[in-house]
């Protein structure tokens, strides 16, 4: 028994036509008749009931048809993880992130990624959120790093949770909360705050407003920011407070003082994000997503 003869065996029994099943794997009509009824001499017992316009699985037919699936399924999978040792891979793969909540999860991904795949070049792309959901629509991207967004916008794609941070406040060491162990909610409303913008990153403003609610006041907003560097650079400049994941302290070092949020929200979840639809592009995906995984 050979894999062929499986293949053979998988598309008949899926068109329930010998000629559509022919049609499908570019052999002839009798080629992939004869093979299958070689399949069913050698396993001992009969596969199909033949007509003449269309054969039907028997009970041990349907039973073999998943177990054959499966047969060639491993089969395929042992391809890809070989060819992944050989470093056969190549090609490019365009990867979305946001910096302040990938600041630990980039370097360790790119390293072990690039040891799997050396002839694969890896291009970053720093966009909010909306951005790249609409390039990954428009196969721009292949994969996002992202905070999750809400579910409505990830119809037609898949979304695997790769860490979880805290919620603190940025300040500038020689803000008056600096010295505190933590702040409350109560602290953070009556300080100037600084976020990222609105328009390119409006889920940070629903999150803002969850986070507020419970104290009954709304964030004193005094300057907003397209990105990360910017924001940190305000903060520094003492005009107010932030409040981002634990993880930007990797980004500012001495820079900025990091409290945690006594009374804040549960941990904020990153996302690796990517079409349900990419084809070959999955050889690539999905490796890159298993090593971006925090443990």
């Amino acid at each position: 028994m050979e894999l062929r003869h499986l293949r053979y065996f998988v598309a008949v029994a899926e068109e329930e036509n010998v000629s559509r099943a022919a049609l499908k794997l570019h052999v002839s009509q009798p080629g992939i008749s004869r093979q299958i009824r070689d399949l069913e001499d050698e396993i001992g017992f009969a596969l199909f009931e033949r007509s003449a316009k269309s054969v039907r699985l028997t009970e041990a037919g349907k039973v073999f048809l998943l177990e054959a699936k499966a047969v060639l399924q491993h089969a395929d999978e042992a391809v890809k993880k070989a060819r992944t040792v050989s470093g056969g891979l190549v090609g490019e793969l365009n990867v979305g992130y946001a910096p302040s909540l990938t600041v630990q999860i980039l370097p360790r991904a790119l390293r072990a990624f690039q040891d799997q795949f050396p002839n694969v070049r890896v291009i970053l792309h720093d966009l909010s959120t909306e951005e790249m959901l609409a390039q990954l629509g428009e196969k721009k991207l292949q994969v996002a790093l992202t905070v999750r967004p809400p579910a409505r916008l990830l119809r037609g794609f898949h979304a695997q949770e790769l860490a979880r941070y805290a919620m603190n406040v940025a300040m500038a060491p020689k803000h008056p909360l600096a010295k505190a162990k933590a702040v409350s909610l109560g602290q953070v409303a009556a300080e100037p705050l600084i976020a990222y913008s609105r328009k390119d990153y409006p889920e940070y403003h629903e999150m803002l407003t969850e986070i507020f609610t419970p104290v009954g006041r709304k964030p004193r907003i005094a300057g907003e920011h397209d990105g990360a560097t910017s924001l940190m650079a305000a903060v520094e400049s003492g005009r107010g407070v932030a409040l981002v994941p634990e993880c930007m302290a990797c980004m500012a070092g001495g820079r900025l003082k990091f409290l945690p949020l006594r009374d804040g929200p549960s941990r904020i979840p990153v996302v690796a994000i990517w079409r349900k639809e990419n084809g070959a592009g999955l050889n690539l995906i999905e490796p890159f997503v298993a090593v971006a995984k925090t443990e």
